[in-house]
Formats: structure tokens, sequence, C-alpha cells
């Protein structure tokens, strides 16, 4: 990104979102639209006319989709991508394989004539965008192959002793722009066995289901979306569900989350923060706080509580990070114990939990 203000290019088939997201986006004074675009040939004679510094993205258009361009445009000149997508869940799959491909985040498609949803809008747009203008771009990771589960953990799951041990080892996450890929990282490298986990990472409602079914699908661990009452096992992590708070509560030996509505903290619903103090006040020692990848502070005085409360906390390092902003500033309020790349995170969990 150069100097000066942030360079939006906005590329949806529909003129009405292509006029709302311009005005959310203009009401920023750190960001300029500098076009729009209809399909992707048009926006490509854009971006040859003036080099956007942010592209936001519809998936399904028409003369050419979504994923191919986005394809075009990493292998080309990579640009930093946001999907810009509908809250539709048959569309949260292709929306997902966009992250894959090298997109930076997801926003949700502004749903007209929702006066809230705007002013919200607002607030997680720009702060979206920004992010984007900060990530750190990086090569695509392949997919390894997945193996169907063929244990018996996919008719009956393990035993527990989260029920009749009081020391029992709680993992709290909490991450944003680039954080759907290294949690993808860390949780493959996390055994069946390892301790019960809650996820909050900032995406829209809809993409959460689909974001834990694939992780399901990957991963040694089971991993589904949130639901209010679910307990917390071991080897199974709950991700918070899009657009909902979700905190960590206990009844006498056993974990569990509850979900919730309420106002945007720290420009986000659901908050890394929200989650944090939850497991401060409900865990204390027996918490593992995380804290990857993001822009903005959200997390970073929940985790300081989870630190002073006795838990062992680790922010992702800046070499590792799309964007460093959450890790920095839990890092310099003092909430962090040890600084680690993404790949050593899954280790300094089990061997703290043993």
């Amino acid at each position: 990104m150069t100097a000066g203000r942030i360079r939006v290019l906005i590329v949806d088939d529909s003129a009405v979102v292509r006029q709302t997201l311009t005005e959310v986006l203009s009401t920023d004074e750190q960001i300029e639209v500098i076009g729009t675009a209809g399909d992707p040939f048009v926006a490509a004679e854009r971006i040859r006319e003036q080099l956007p510094d942010v592209i936001t993205l519809d998936i399904e258009m028409p003369r050419m989709d979504g994923l191919t361009f986005l394809q075009k445009i990493m292998t080309q000149h990579p640009i930093p991508v946001v999907v810009c997508s509908s809250l539709a869940q048959e569309g949260a799959e292709s929306t997902l394989k966009a992250l894959e491909y090298g997109a930076v985040d997801i926003i949700a498609k502004p749903r007209l004539g929702s006066k809230q949803f705007l002013e919200e809008s607002q607030v997680v747009l720009c702060q979206t965008v920004k992010a984007a203008a900060a990530a750190r771009l990086r090569p695509v990771r392949p997919r390894r192959t997945v193996e169907p589960k063929l244990t018996a953990d996919a008719i009956l799951p393990r035993a527990t002793g989260a029920m009749v041990e009081t020391t029992e080892k709680v993992v709290a996450i909490g991450a944003s722009t680039g954080g759907t890929e290294a949690l993808t990282v860390l949780l493959e490298a996390l055994p069946a066995d390892c301790p019960g986990i809650v996820i909050v990472q900032h995406m829209p409602e809809m993409f959460t289901r689909a974001f834990a079914n694939r992780l399901n699908g990957l991963c040694s661990i089971t991993v589904k979306e949130a639901e209010s009452n679910d307990t917390v096992l071991r080897g199974r992590a709950l991700i918070a569900p899009g657009n909902h708070h979700m905190l960590l509560k206990r009844s006498g030996a056993r974990y569990y989350v509850d979900v919730k509505e309420g106002p945007l903290v720290c420009r986000h619903r659901p908050s890394v923060d929200v989650l944090f103090r939850s497991a401060a006040r409900y865990a204390g020692q027996n918490a593992v706080g995380v804290i990857l990848t993001g822009m903005g502070d959200d997390g970073a005085c929940g985790m300081d509580e989870m630190k002073k409360a006795g838990a062992f906390t680790i922010a992702q390092d800046e070499e590792t990070c799309v964007v460093f902003g959450m890790p920095n500033e839990a890092i310099k309020r003092g909430g962090v114990d040890r600084v680690l790349p993404l790949q050593s995170v899954a280790g300094a969990i089990l061997r703290y939990a043993h």
C-alpha cells in the first residue's frame, strides 16, 4: 500500500451493491473508492488504469465468476482481496474456497433497508478493508488429502474426564484477518485427545458453520459451530457462530458455552474479548489463551485478564501473522507469556496442558 488513503476497487454485478459499498467505505477518510466494476473484465481494465490497494469481490458474476478472477489476480498480480458475499448458506462453500485461493477476508453483502445492519457494516467494512491493506500476502498452501474418519469416534465420541476432573484444561483462541488459514494450520496439528477448544474467528454468520464443517473434515479433532449449552470436551473445538458472542461457562466440573446476541464489542460480534474474559472468570489457571493474526485490538484486554487469572497465554509472532495487530496489542499490554511462530503453538498448548 502506498502512503495516503487506501485505494479500493469494488467488483460486483449489482449496481445497488456497488453504490452502497461506495457510500459506506467513503465515510472513512482513510479510504478512497477509486472505481467500481460490474464484472471481472471491466475490473481488469480498471486495474490497468489505476492499481488499487484492495479489491472487494463478489463471487457470483456474469462472464467470469469471482473465484476464477481471484485465481488470475493471485497468479498474475497479487492484490489483497476481500470477498463480499451474500449470507446464503449455499454460497458459503465457494466463499471459503476463495480464502483458500488467497482472499484475505470475508464481509457480508449489505442488506438494504436495515438501518442497524448498515450502521454496523460501516464499522466492519472499513475495518476489514484497512486490515486487508495491511495484510502480508502469502503463497497459497497446498491442501493435503483428507482421509475419511473411519474410527469409532464417528459414532461414539471417546470418553472424557471433563465431568470428573476439575483440573481439565480449556483452550480459548481468538483470530481475525488471516485467521482461517492460521486456525487450519493449528488445529490440523492437534491430536484427537487434545484439551477442549473454544474459538472466536471474526467471520459473518452462515460462514462459520461451513468453516467448522471444513475443519472437521481436515482435522483429527471434531470441529463444530457452537450452540448454547454445548459441552467443551477433549478432542472437540467449538467455533462461535457469526454475528453472535460466545462465552465459556462452568457448572461443577463441566465446561460449556453460552451463545448470545448483543452489541458489537471492540467493533466485532463475536468478540475475542468477550470469550477471553469469560475464560478468565470461569476457567482461570485451567485455561490456555491463544491470540492469532488479526487487525485491531480485540482480545488484548481479555488476554490480560486471562493472564492475571493464572492462565497460560500465547501470541502468534509477527513473522507468521498476516496482520500482527491483535497479537501485538496483547503483547504491548503485558498479557502474553509466550510469543511463538504459528507452527509452534500446538506443541506449546499440549506441553502446558500435560
